[in-house]
């Protein structure tokens, strides 16, 4: 199950269980707070109202999937420990999501959008529910996930598919055509400053 802290606090008060999940972030256009690098950067703040971000991967350039005719995206993954359960961690994010100005039910599927905020792992969770699946179901197919996901967490194993992060990377570059610079690590002052 998730990672958890037990215990109690020299106030005798029990400590919640702390949990793990990794976020998938990206971005095409500009919100409030600039182009999608600065999005991005302000958006991992504001995931520090949700739990604590303890790590970053670094952000890379990617190619749209589903819909070519749209510019290209900038992609994250966030580690974040909180205690939230799935569902809450799920509204945070869409609340998230509304802040940088998306409305999810404006867009259309593979969409230019300014921010999405993705529950890619919760721990070991695997949950299929109405809006709400873990792991993320097209995590195994993504580049432009599963690149930021292994710098942070290559040997995570992703529920279900028996196969850590780093794993999965080399069976989607192995088993697929992919063009050279589907997804390129770039540079934002921005989001290296914290």
């Amino acid at each position: 199950m998730a990672e958890s802290r037990q215990g109690s606090s020299a106030g005798g008060v029990n400590l919640k269980a702390m949990r793990r999940a990794y976020i998938g972030m990206g971005g095409n256009l500009a919100s409030w707070a600039g182009l999608p690098e600065a999005t991005l950067a302000a958006a991992a703040l504001r995931l520090e109202s949700l739990g604590r971000v303890v790590r970053r991967s670094s952000l890379y350039s990617t190619a749209p999937v589903g819909f070519a005719g749209q510019p290209r995206f900038v992609n994250a993954v966030v580690e974040l420990e909180m205690e939230l359960e799935p569902r809450e961690l799920l509204e945070g994010l869409l609340a998230i999501e509304r802040e940088f100005g998306r409305e999810r039910a404006a867009g259309f599927p593979n969409g230019p959008r300014t921010l999405d905020l993705d529950i890619l792992l919760f721990g070991d969770l695997k949950i299929r529910e109405p809006r709400l699946e873990i792991p993320h179901p097209r995590l195994t197919e993504r580049l432009f996930v599963l690149t930021p996901l292994n710098e942070i967490a290559a040997g995570i194993v992703v529920p279900g598919h028996g196969e850590n992060v780093a794993q999965l990377l080399t069976g989607l570059l192995q088993g697929s055509k992919h063009e050279f610079d589907a997804v390129v690590r770039v540079r934002s002052d921005a989001w290296e400053a914290r």
